[in-house]
């Protein structure tokens, strides 16, 4: 791979995990919306923008590339509904005020991830491994301890993600289209339960600029993975590894700097935890990435 090529991936997942970190403050732009009629919204809206996308990039070959088999698709109406579920508790924790437990869970998904494939896959951990998953757990049982109950949005938000992954890793599905299809498959109980709240009355009158921002949430939701889909083509998955951890930073920062969510000494430790964790990790795959130079053709 060429260096150009390197830099534009680079590019494309800085983007994208940018572009991630500050999705709170869009949808805290929604938060006189309910959660469910968000996630509702945005299931229609990111299926029939994919469906666009995917037709000016496969053109002639779009019906073929769509071409999934019975089992792929009872997979992905699973995975998607894992999806929608992470969405959904996403959505509802910001519009809540509790960016800060969000940010939580996204760093400790990638420790989750560690403990489901150790758990369904069989992967054996190294001593490094066992060593961060002890600390980020211990740590993150004292902030439940702390505040008197466990950090459930963290922990839905980790785990859901976390089984997300862990479905679609058994699938041979590429990424857009098997989004297309998760999204699909939700489609229609979106409309129903969009129309049945209109028809019952149970949801307020939108003005113009709640609707187009309800429309353009199809497009926070797609745009960022199309950027990660070409980051991931072009770079290491050790690097894209370290990137993701941009987007839980620049949300934590929004929560406690700009929106004064409380940082309290529970919270301290169990960041603090979490981060060694992810030091611990990290700090091996990282050496290698910085002494591997990447080919020049």
């Amino acid at each position: 791979m060429s260096v150009s090529e390197h830099t534009k991936g680079l590019n494309a997942g800085l983007f994208c995990f940018v572009f991630w970190g500050f999705a709170p403050v869009y949808f805290k732009w929604l938060q006189h919306v309910p959660a469910i009629e968000i996630i509702a919204h945005r299931i229609i809206w990111a299926a029939l923008l994919l469906l666009l996308f995917l037709a000016v990039r496969e053109r002639k070959q779009l019906a073929h590339s769509l071409k999934v088999s019975k089992k792929q698709l009872f997979i992905l109406f699973i995975s998607g509904s894992l999806v929608i579920s992470n969405w959904l508790i996403f959505v509802w924790a910001v519009n809540d005020g509790q960016i800060l437990a969000t940010s939580l869970g996204y760093f400790i998904n990638p420790l989750v991830n560690i403990f489901l494939g150790m758990l369904f896959l069989h992967e054996r951990l190294n001593k490094v491994q066992i060593i961060a998953l002890v600390i980020a757990a211990s740590t993150t049982v004292y902030l439940g301890v702390f505040i008197g109950e466990p950090p459930w949005i963290a922990l839905a938000l980790a785990v859901t993600f976390g089984l997300y992954g862990l479905v679609r890793k058994q699938l041979n599905v590429r990424p857009l289209i098997g989004l297309f299809w998760e999204t699909t498959l939700l489609l229609f109980p979106a409309l129903i339960f969009l129309m049945m709240t209109q028809n019952n009355n149970s949801s307020a009158p939108l003005d113009s600029q709640t609707i187009w921002l309800l429309i353009f949430s199809g497009l926070i939701t797609i745009l960022p993975l199309v950027a990660f889909n070409y980051a991931t083509k072009r770079l290491t998955l050790t690097l894209v590894g370290f990137l993701q951890y941009i987007a839980p930073t620049i949300s934590f920062l929004i929560a406690v700097l700009f929106y004064g969510e409380e940082f309290t000494f529970g919270h301290k430790i169990a960041f603090a935890g979490i981060w060694s964790a992810l030091l611990i990790i990290s700090w091996q795959p990282i050496q290698r990435m910085i002494k591997r130079k990447p080919n020049v053709s």
